[in-house]
């Protein structure tokens, strides 16, 4: 890169642990060379995160942001835009909040069904149309959403999740249609499976056991996904991606 060239940068929304979807796409996109703004609501996470991946050489900075507060959003974006470390403005948004645990119906109280769907969808909401107004006057650019298994169907116990990746998927398809044609890629990948993180290996150690390395994602794997999204040609765009592994069943 020359002394003139600036770093491209990205936005990863959801970014934890190194061992999580947001913090492999944080990594994947910082080792690409790209000065990556971390986001996530709770400080020492992420600011854990982004020590991690600059002592790996990577440019690396994290904002705390309650994805479901639009006053956060915008100064996120603010600052991201400002190129006060003389990157280039942001190129790709990454939307990567949610949480997930079985919760039966006739247990889950409105202010929790609420929760779910404000950091899953509504977040999304919040992210996305603030992407599109940064990224549209420049005519180019990446929004990328996490999806999973609940985006296509509801299993037992999970009506909360369901509900709000159903409902973000809706979205990732609404803004894919409405600003595709105006040069932003908007793509919804559908993770189907568990993801071999710290999350998975901490809660349900035995389930990781059991499904072994090759029964889970790995999210290196999934975020060399996300950047084969960003750099796809604009003849080709993928709307939405399934990721599995081989023996998960569909």
């Amino acid at each position: 890169m020359s002394q003139t060239e600036k770093r491209p940068s990205c936005i990863v929304i959801g970014a934890g642990s190194a061992r999580g979807i947001g913090g492999a796409c944080a990594r994947r996109f910082a080792a690409g060379g790209f000065h990556v703004f971390v986001a996530g609501h709770t400080e020492h996470k992420i600011s854990e995160l982004a020590q991690t991946l600059r002592s790996e050489g990577g440019h690396v900075e994290p904002v705390v942001t309650d994805v479901t507060r639009k006053a956060d959003i915008a100064r996120l974006f603010d600052y991201a835009m400002s190129g006060s470390q003389g990157h280039a403005p942001p190129e790709l948004v990454i939307y990567n909040a949610g949480n997930n645990k079985p919760i039966p119906l006739l247990d889950l109280d409105a202010d929790a069904f609420e929760h779910y769907w404000r950091v899953g969808c509504y977040g999304g909401f919040l992210a996305g149309q603030e992407a599109v107004r940064r990224l549209l006057p420049l005519g180019r650019g990446s929004i990328i959403f996490t999806g999973a298994s609940g985006s296509l169907r509801g299993r037992e116990q999970f009506a909360h999740f369901a509900v709000a990746k159903a409902g973000l998927r809706m979205l990732a398809q609404s803004m894919a249609r409405e600003f595709g044609p105006q040069g932003l890629h908007v793509a919804h990948v559908l993770i189907d499976g568990g993801v071999d993180g710290d999350r998975l290996r901490s809660v349900l150690p035995d389930l990781a056991d059991r499904l072994g390395e090759d029964g889970m994602l790995s999210v290196e794997g999934i975020a060399d996904a996300y950047w084969y999204l960003h750099h796809q040609p604009r003849s080709t765009w993928t709307q939405e991606l399934d990721l599995r592994p081989y023996r998960e069943s569909f």
